[in-house]
């Protein structure tokens, strides 16, 4: 299978090249390729003549989104848009991946797919407008809503987390809860979604939810770090846009394909960067 990946510079991208390794995989990251240039899409879909594209490019600077709306729209909204409009004048599928930021965190149970998204950030308006671009302009769609991301590579808040652990304590927001999911899982299940040929909007995260307190001490754990970590309310940390108080993805669509436990992917996480320093 012939695949044109965005967004490779990514963590996402990353993980996405190595599951995709046996196929015959272009990848390109933004210097290579702006999505939001129309006529840079089209030309690249026509060139590289692809059976499918993966969109995994995105603007995820939440809280900059709030004051950047052109770059954020750009990236999340129009560039998917005019991934549409190539694919479905070539008569291919594509795959965009989404984000739990399109629901509004008011929920007391995990969101499936069918459940109406209603963003309270311009991140989350922005990544929806995307989604109903796709939705409209090529029937041939995946839309893959994830949660939490985070890899060895990349800016995430694992890496964040593990980065300030020097400190006397970490203080961690304890009252936000969603589903942490590693990249190379969810690289791995979209790879197992593509193969369905089932198109449709899809909930793909680390099964199970947790609290960014819950997961940093997960991870402490499991690298062997001892530095305390208190938990604070949202309030204590006060942030442009607003985060969505829960926002745990779980899914309703057939085929049902489950990723591993956020624990797991956790784990995985630090074996990876356990690895790394021993060389």
């Amino acid at each position: 299978m012939r695949i044109v990946l965005t967004g490779a510079a990514g963590q996402l991208g990353h993980a996405l090249q190595a599951s995709v390794a046996s196929h015959d995989v272009t990848a390109l990251d933004r210097r290579q390729l702006d999505i939001a240039n129309r006529v840079a899409v089209s030309t690249a879909v026509n060139a590289c003549a692809p059976d499918l594209v993966i969109d995994a490019a995105a603007y995820n600077d939440v809280d900059g989104a709030e004051s950047h709306h052109d770059k954020a729209y750009a990236a999340n909204a129009l560039g998917p848009r005019n991934l549409a409009l190539a694919t479905a004048a070539r008569g291919i599928p594509l795959l965009h991946v989404s984000t739990d930021y399109v629901f509004d965190g008011s929920a007391t149970r995990p969101y499936h797919e069918f459940d109406r998204p209603n963003p309270r950030s311009v991140y989350g308006k922005s990544k929806l407008a995307g989604e109903d671009a796709v939705r409209e302009l090529n029937h041939r769609h995946y839309i893959v809503r994830t949660a939490w991301l985070f890899h060895t590579v990349g800016r995430n808040f694992a890496k964040t987390i593990c980065g300030v652990a020097e400190r006397p304590e970490v203080r961690v927001v304890s009252d936000q809860y969603g589903s942490p999911t590693y990249a190379p899982h969810l690289a791995e299940a979209l790879v197992q979604l593509i193969e369905t040929g089932a198109y449709g909007t899809y909930h793909l995260a680390g099964w199970g939810g947790t609290s960014w307190f819950e997961l940093t001490r997960t991870l402490y754990r499991h690298l062997g770090i001892t530095t305390p970590v208190q938990p604070v309310s949202t309030s204590e940390f006060p942030r442009p846009a607003p985060r969505p108080r829960y926002s745990v993805l779980t899914t309703l669509q057939d085929p049902a394909i489950l990723l591993p436990p956020w624990e797991d992917g956790a784990a995985a996480f630090a074996e990876a960067v356990q690895s790394r320093a021993a060389g």
